[in-house]
Formats: structure tokens, sequence, C-alpha cells
């Protein structure tokens, strides 16, 4: 494995309930992507965004991150419901055969798998509850991933914490905009940790926490 090498797999809901901070959700996960860029390593993004219409669309695959383009209104529309264990499942599976197919001394030797929500599962067909709880149970221990689960609902949360994701390695945030941009903002500061060896495995902390006041929209950090 190459030790200076992670890679990032990201599961971004886009379904409908997400419309009221699309824009948000584009502008967090662009300061994300910037910010990854900018750190020391190698690293390569999944991701894939998903609803009932497409429950898994890959927009990017392995690729380097530094080659990977920017979210935006054409590539990022809300819409249907939430088939939020279908895309876990088949998003593990995805990530699983994709490493299994890098000879041994080109994997990397860190796997970080996001899920980024608003909402309940209420659509999925094919995978159930005691699968995914498996699946995320088997790669964490065995193969060290690191699971995070970033969502604008709590009960979102509790779901979460349910199918196998840790308590520290889960943010609930505000449906805003300042909320919004500081989840991401936090997402990459640990991310950033994992990736240069400062910590050994991420969970957010008490500060993550902290629910900042939105002022009607007046701060969108990403476009500084």
């Amino acid at each position: 494995m190459k030790n200076d090498y992670t890679h990032i797999s990201i599961i971004l809901d886009r379904t409908g309930s997400m419309q009221c901070i699309r824009d948000d959700t584009i502008g967090g996960f662009n300061s994300f992507l910037r910010d990854q860029k900018s750190q020391p390593g190698t690293a390569t993004i999944t991701l894939v965004q998903f609803d009932s219409q497409d429950p898994y669309e890959v927009i990017h695959h392995f690729k380097p991150i530094q080659t990977v383009q920017e979210l935006g209104r054409r590539t990022y529309v809300p819409r249907a419901s939430t088939p939020l264990l279908d895309a876990l499942g088949r998003g593990i599976n995805d990530l699983e055969k994709s490493i299994e197919e890098i000879v041994d001394d080109e994997r990397p030797l860190r796997i970080v798998f996001v899920v980024i929500t608003d909402g309940q599962e209420n659509a999925s067909r094919e995978f159930r509850r005691d699968q995914v709880v498996k699946m995320i149970r088997e790669k964490t221990d065995t193969d060290k991933w690191q699971f995070v689960f970033l969502s604008a609902d709590l009960d979102a949360i509790d779901d979460a914490m349910s199918y196998g994701f840790t308590p520290d390695a889960a943010l609930a945030f505000q449906k805003t905009t300042v909320g919004t941009a500081v989840a991401f903002a936090s997402l990459s500061s640990k991310i950033s940790d994992y990736r240069t060896m400062k910590k050994a495995k991420i969970g957010f902390d008490p500060e993550d926490r902290k629910h900042p006041e939105d002022p009607a929209k007046k701060s969108e950090p990403w476009k500084e």
C-alpha cells in the first residue's frame, strides 16, 4: 500500500428535500474540494449522487483529486426520494471491488467513506438495514475504513448509529448557508488531519458540534 495515498468516497444526497440548500451544498462541496487539493500527499475521489430516480449515479470514480471538477447547478439537481441503504450498500461494494483491482503496492493506505444527507431512508429496494450494518462493521473492523456521516436531520443521525457509524464520526448540521458551510469545513479539517497522520482516525469534537447562527445568508466563505 502507498503510505501517502488516501481515497475519499462521497455519497451525496440529491433528493428533493436538499433543494433548499442546493447552492449551499454546491458551495460547501467545492470549498471542501479546493481545501483537499491543497493538502500534501496523494488522494483520489469517488463522488456518487443518489435519489430514487437514480439510486447510484457515479460522477467521479477514483479520480485524482487535482483533476476533479467542482459541482454546479447543472451537475447537482435535487429531486425525488431517499434510497439511502441502496446508496450505502452499492457504494461499499463498488469501493471494495475497485480496491481489489489495484495492485497491492499501489492501493491507498487510508480509505474514507463519507455520507452527506438531510433525511432518512425511504426508498431502498436492493439492500436491507442488516446487510448494510454487517458491511460497515466488517470494513471498519477488518480493513479500518473511516465511515463519516453528515446530516441535517437528527433522526437520520440516529439511523446512522443503527447502521454502524460511530457517534464521534457523525455530525448533525443546521440546514442553512452557514450551517452547511461549517459542516463541510469541519469535514475537510478532519480528513486533512487523517490524511497527514495528525490523527489516527476521523472524529468530530465539541467545537465542530456548535451550531452557528445563520446571518440571513450573508456569509458564503467559498466565494471569498
